[in-house]
């Protein structure tokens, strides 16, 4: 089974987070770094994103 990969827009709306917040959390280690699929393209594997929201703690 493969898995899905997710652009920027449906990663912000799952996590609930803004663009800015990912990639200052990416920066910061604490969020999932993103592959790049093409130049220009980027993206997040659905699987590593639940995981990650997972073991987030509650706010």
């Amino acid at each position: 089974m493969t898995d899905k990969i997710l652009r920027q827009k449906d990663v912000q709306s799952i996590t609930g987070l803004s663009r800015s917040t990912i990639y200052r959390h990416v920066n910061a280690g604490t969020f999932p770094t993103p592959i790049k699929l093409t130049d220009r393209l980027i993206g997040w594997r659905a699987s590593t994103i639940f995981d990650w929201l997972a073991i987030r703690p509650e706010a």
